[in-house]
């Protein structure tokens, strides 16, 4: 069996927050960009998955977030505005904890039976030349 599994999802990371109801009990995610994420996360992660992977052990999830830089952070000539943040933070990109909801969600029944085998988690979220979501899964070794 490899010792981990890698990759890379060229779109944008999208948060799985809370849902909202309609009525009569459907439930839709409140972010349109969820749905489209996860299925090119899976369709990526089933490609790089082996296929004597064990989807029945604990695992660690290291999970880095790069998205694009708003042209706002920008000037003129390419640089930083002063008002720029260092690291994106802002409502439109989503909190850490949701952005690896959508991801261990997506994951599931490809690189793991369930979600609540990942038991050790890093994530981090910084602005890049373009968005990309790198995952690596390890098992735990105990």
């Amino acid at each position: 069996m490899a010792d981990r599994v890698s990759f890379i999802c060229f779109s944008r990371a999208a948060p799985q927050g809370s849902k909202r109801h309609l009525g009569n009990g459907v439930l839709v995610e409140s972010s349109k960009r969820v749905k489209p994420f996860r299925s090119d996360l899976q369709g990526i992660a089933i490609d790089a998955t082996p296929v004597d992977w064990d989807l029945g052990l604990e695992y660690h999830l290291r999970v880095d977030f790069h998205f694009l830089r708003p042209k706002s952070h920008l000037t003129a000539k390419g640089a930083l505005t002063k008002a720029s943040p260092l690291f994106p933070t802002s409502r439109q990109i989503g909190d850490t904890d949701k952005l690896i909801r959508s991801v261990c969600d997506a994951l599931t029944g490809i690189t793991w039976y369930d979600d609540s085998q990942v038991v050790d988690i890093s994530a981090k979220k910084r602005f890049a030349s373009r968005d990309q979501t790198i995952i690596t899964i390890t098992p735990v070794h105990v």
